[in-house]
């Protein structure tokens, strides 16, 4: 069986099964993945570039090796290179996990409790709860539906599509990489340059392709075009600002502004300021949806890419035969 078609059948089943079943709720590999990332920090840490460097390429390079060895021992086992591709997609996309947790806070707020609603926030992203009312929890939730739209599913399709097996697992290794010691702080500021810049490499494809996919699903797609020609350049994240921007757009709302992360306070520019408005704990519902259909045409547009480019390099081996 061709590898494209691995691919196909393989993403395919993994997107079914995080739809009927959402992430392990037991030993699940990201989680996994994490713990030992934390081990080998905790042998390695300096407040140095090069020590993050080594951290990076030590964890991503040796989840990637891994992953190329297993789809090595099954490539010429067409059922066990499907099974695989389909487990290792269950394993790193997280759709459904993530409209859960979505809905969680917007029932919260739909009922008017502010406290589940800022217990369950932290579930979602890193924001700090505490001093947010409801429309500010109800932002937080629709910037992270978007942002993790395309982290954790769109990203690692396209990904799969390019690299297989060690694409997706590598992309999800380097996107749990940069949550864990990306961050502006302290400790991280230098040791985690590597795990930062490598994920906005890896993720600007997914990013850009989540923004034009939000465009077409969205239902407007004159604002959300205007949203992301205006605004993205300005969010301090060269991937989340195409995708938040756009799902502003397409859902009529604004996002960014002031935001908190334990004690630290970053005022970003606002998206979609001119025509969007406040954003309101229904538009949560609208938010997940979006991502939904998103993920979905990710999928077709994965694997119809990829089948065109198996199709590609058959036709150029038989023209050498």
């Amino acid at each position: 069986m061709r590898v494209d078609r691995v691919f196909a059948y393989g993403a395919t089943a993994g997107l079914i099964a995080d739809a009927a079943l959402g992430d392990p709720r037991r030993g699940h590999p990201v989680a996994g993945f994490g713990r030992a990332a934390a081990r080998v920090e905790s042998l390695l840490w300096r407040d140095d570039r090069g020590r993050g460097a080594l951290h990076t390429l030590l964890c991503a390079g040796g989840v990637v090796g891994a992953a190329a060895l297993a789809a090595r021992a099954v490539r010429n086992r067409p059922a066990l290179a499907v099974a695989l591709t389909a487990a290792a997609t269950w394993s790193v996309v997280g759709g459904t996990s993530l409209g859960r947790e979505a809905r969680a806070i917007g029932g919260a707020l739909a009922a008017g409790d502010l406290d589940v609603a800022r217990e369950r926030l932290p579930h979602l992203c890193g924001r700090d709860p505490h001093a947010l009312d409801g429309p500010q929890i109800a932002r937080a939730v629709v910037e992270s539906v978007a942002e993790n739209t395309s982290d954790a599913v769109v990203g690692a399709l396209v990904w799969g599509a390019i690299g297989g097996v060690p694409g997706l697992v590598g992309f999800r290794a380097v996107n749990t990489l940069d949550a864990m010691v990306g961050h502006k702080s302290p400790r991280y500021r230098r040791y985690g340059w590597a795990s930062a810049r490598l994920d906005d490499l890896a993720g600007w494809p997914g990013a850009r392709l989540t923004a034009v996919l939000a465009v077409v699903a969205g239902g407007r797609p004159s604002e959300a075009v205007r949203a992301w020609k205006a605004d993205a350049g300005r969010h301090p994240s060269p991937n989340a600002g195409p995708v938040e921007a756009a799902f502003a757009g397409a859902l009529g709302v604004r996002l960014g502004g002031t935001l908190a992360y334990a004690g630290r306070v970053e005022h970003r520019p606002v998206l979609n300021g001119e025509s969007g408005r406040d954003v309101r704990s229904t538009d949560i519902e609208r938010a997940v949806r979006l991502s939904r259909r998103v993920g979905l045409l990710a999928l077709g547009v994965c694997v119809v890419g990829r089948t065109a480019v198996g199709h590609l390099v058959a036709g150029r081996k038989r023209g050498r035969a």
